[in-house]
């Protein structure tokens, strides 16, 4: 089979396209180039293109042809502004789930098929399944750590008939392991960062870079009204965010809420973070057409371990039932629903919780 591989020049994705030529399938990279269609006044001056020039050097060690796809234009539109935007608002959001079905998958998956291929390989800790109703669905990787599957939920059913993950039924050990074994560089490399366009993870200067807007100070109430100092701008909190107050208090204070429209953050105790449902929207189906009565396993969080939930589905909207108060659910950030399987239902976008 001949398979495209979506190479960042990281040791998954050249791990990922070692073994598929172990498998004896026919290897192409693909590596998006996400910067020179930035508008010039907007340039990213955050992103390398030293990804380009790695996967490149890879596929020449290994002998297989490599192409480069500017994505950068849809990029800024469709991930950096929303993005920003979403910030500006309040909230939380994740780049990465927007991402992948609008731009990386999306793109990646077209340009193989020009290309002649007849799949896409990604180096995602993941792995993908079917019904017997052939419906496709994402599984929790391997490695509980590693897991991936988070970022995914978005995708649609065309695309994961031409996705695979020859990652998911790995620990991120034993990539390391094959990485050594054919001595690459990249064996012992660091873990790729959360937002790959911030590479500091200093967001609020990102956002002030692509926008030309710095948020302007304003106060911190607590949930009475009264006023306990300055916040520098609402886009440098998020909700259960307790360092960087800067007020003092007889307990520690957290970000229990953003309040755009006042320009305030909203600080309290802890247990003023505890929450009983919140509501999900933009909903993707995926092993799962309704998800009504369900009871699930829920992330909001990609790093969160899942808990259980009820859902209720209403129209374009699911409400989440806790089983257990939960704690830091932001507005902006991904649902996703899982089977004690670790099986993927669906997911949507954290629109309220109370």
């Amino acid at each position: 089979m001949k398979v495209a591989v979506a190479m960042s020049g990281g040791i998954d994705s050249t791990v990922t396209a070692l073994l598929l030529m172990e498998q004896g399938h026919d290897v192409t990279g693909i590596t998006a180039n996400m910067k020179t269609g930035i508008p010039r006044d907007k340039e990213n001056p955050f992103v390398s293109e030293q990804h380009i020039e790695d996967a490149r050097a890879i596929a020449e060690k290994f002998s297989f042809p490599h192409h480069v796809l500017d994505i950068s234009e849809d990029f800024y539109h469709q991930v950096i502004s929303p993005f920003c935007s979403e910030y500006l608002k309040g909230r939380t959001p994740n780049p990465c789930i927007n991402c992948n079905p609008s731009i990386k998958f999306k793109s990646l998956i077209e340009h193989a098929l020009h290309l002649g291929c007849d799949m896409l390989a990604t180096g995602h800790y993941a792995g993908i399944s079917k019904t017997d109703e052939n419906r496709y669905f994402i599984t929790r990787g391997k490695d509980p750590v590693k897991d991936q599957s988070y970022f995914l939920y978005r995708l649609s059913q065309d695309f994961l008939s031409k996705s695979i993950f020859p990652l998911g039924d790995f620990l991120k050990t034993e990539i390391r392991e094959i990485a050594r074994k054919y001595k690459l560089p990249v064996a012992e490399g660091p873990e790729s960062q959360e937002i790959c366009f911030i590479p500091d993870e200093d967001y609020a200067r990102f956002i002030t870079t692509m926008t030309g807007q710095t948020p302007p100070p304003g106060n911190i109430i607590n949930t009475e009204g009264t006023v306990l100092g300055k916040h520098k701008g609402i886009h440098r909190y998020t909700i259960g965010q307790r360092r960087g107050l800067g007020v003092s208090a007889d307990a520690p204070l957290y970000v229990i809420r953003i309040d755009a429209d006042s320009n305030s953050i909203i600080a309290g105790y802890k247990e003023e973070l505890n929450v009983n449902y919140c509501t999900v929207i933009n909903i993707n189906h995926m092993k799962e057409l309704s998800l009504d009565g369900l009871q699930v396993l829920i992330k909001t969080r990609s790093t969160q371990s899942p808990v259980p939930a009820k859902l209720k589905e209403t129209g374009d909207e699911v409400k989440v039932i806790f089983d257990n108060q939960q704690q830091g659910i932001s507005p902006g950030q991904a649902a996703v629903f899982y089977t004690k399987e670790g099986h993927l239902l669906g997911g949507g976008t954290i629109d309220k919780s109370g």
